[in-house]
């Protein structure tokens, strides 16, 4: 959606432009060389790590995805007066502290973004297993058996180390890898899960940026740096550091937190609803929104279920509840607005959040509390009836995998009545006069 309003807003201001995107499914709309030269600026809307040593050279601006879709106009304006030459240094792709800061979340969002895949791939593979009974994989030999170890045995066994190694990566580039997946399994060995996949990540990427930056070689024996001197030491370092003071203390910390949520009672389980599907619903894609995801994902490795199912069915809510605000008020939307509607009910059924962007970029002040309240209410029931969900995404068809969700009705009854507060509630506050109002934009 950002790469399309870049787009149309580019073309409407009479300049000519490509957007390269990359997704979860890799680089789309790809620049040539050529295309890269003949530029006159480049912009990088992007929440994530991305390669820019090509654009070496070239007049840069960065800015966020949000900010593209949302605020277009006012930074491709900002684009040709704030754009400076980019200067290419390995591991080192953010410049000032401000940017550093920013670069945090970057770093722990690309991680984010590696991990997911393997996440997704192996907590469906699992569920797969659950086809043939929920203990069918106990019996060695069986296709339940094999599916289990495919999708929990390597996949999610693969989780933690791949987190660990794309932050690792995000922050020194190639050399800071090694460390990061060696550090990751470290986390993951001594029990330290997520939370010390994340301080494994930090630890091994900022090492190894250090050694590229202030370590000098002779002109010979630079070339050894990035394959043998960087992934030594910095994987030392960190490894040391995740066994000797990381580990035991993390480890505790997630031990703690994976026995309160399995033994929490329903007050407690309720509120924690109420949090994590507010999170999901806060900003739609953005911060708050994956790091609540990020953490129903960093339980799944400890076999806790019901948060991740609190998150999916709240994250479901927003679009859902668009789609339906639409129907139930049709005259206070235009016919974009209402087409948009049916795309973000589809979207909203496959957990994709970002359907109802379009309708909060328009009115924030009533789309987000309408989405919040209604995210809150799914998350919050979810976790009372005790709701686990074995595969972390695909939305409402994983439910033609028998035993990913239970219990399948009142987790459609969650569902279905945040959707309906979120719909009714936006239905009612939408005002008439916005149509008029867009209209004359």
């Amino acid at each position: 959606m950002a790469a399309e309003a870049l787009e149309d807003e580019a073309k409407r201001m009479g300049h000519t432009i490509k957007v390269e995107t990359r997704g979860s499914v890799g680089a789309k709309n790809q620049l040539t060389a050529q295309e890269i030269a003949d530029a006159d600026l480049v912009i990088i809307a992007a929440d994530i790590e991305v390669p820019l040593d090509r654009f070496d050279g070239k007049p840069m601006y960065k800015t966020s995805t949000g900010l593209a879709l949302k605020k277009t106009e006012q930074e491709i304006n900002k684009a040709f007066v704030d754009a400076s030459p980019y200067k290419h240094t390995a591991g080192a792709s953010q410049s000032g502290a401000a940017e550093e800061k920013k670069g945090v979340y970057k770093h722990l969002m690309t991680g984010v973004s590696h991990m997911l895949p393997v996440v997704v791939a192996g907590g469906l593979i699992i569920a797969l297993s659950f086809v043939f009974g929920i203990e069918a994989f106990k019996e060695e030999g069986t296709l339940a058996a094999a599916l289990m170890t495919i999708g929990g045995g390597s996949a999610f066994a693969l989780m933690i180390p791949v987190l660990a190694g794309y932050i690792a990566f995000s922050i020194a580039d190639r050399p800071g890898l090694a460390p990061g997946l060696i550090g990751g399994m470290l986390a993951s060995s001594t029990g330290a899960g997520f939370l010390g996949g994340i301080v494994a990540g930090f630890l091994a990427g900022y090492s190894a940026k250090l050694i590229a930056d202030k370590v000098s070689l002779p002109q010979s024996m630079e070339a050894l740096k990035p394959i043998l001197i960087i992934p030594f030491v910095a994987s030392l370092f960190t490894g040391l550091v995740m066994i000797y003071i990381v580990g035991g203390p993390v480890s505790g910390i997630m031990a703690g937190l994976t026995d309160f949520l399995n033994n929490m009672g329903s007050a407690n389980a309720v509120l924690l609803g109420v949090l994590l599907g507010a999170m999901m619903c806060f900003d739609l894609g953005g911060p708050v929104n994956k790091a609540a995801y990020t953490f129903g994902v960093g339980l799944l490795a400890s076999q806790t279920y019901a948060p991740m199912a609190a998150i999916m069915a709240a994250g479901m809510v927003p679009a859902l509840g668009m789609g339906l605000a639409t129907f139930l008020a049709k005259d206070k939307f235009e016919a974009g607005e209402r087409e948009a509607g049916k795309a973000s009910f589809v979207l909203g059924m496959c957990f994709i959040s970002e359907g109802a962007i379009p309708f909060a970029a328009k009115d924030p002040v009533r789309v987000i509390p309408s989405c919040m309240i209604g995210g809150a209410l799914t998350g919050a029931l979810s976790m009372l009836i005790g709701a686990k969900l074995m595969a972390p995404h695909g939305g409402l068809f994983v439910l033609l995998i028998p035993g990913a969700i239970s219990p399948v009705l009142m987790y459609l009854v969650a569902i279905a009545a945040g959707t309906a507060v979120t719909g009714f509630t936006y239905a009612f506050l939408k005002r008439r006069s916005d149509e008029k109002t867009l209209a004359a934009a």
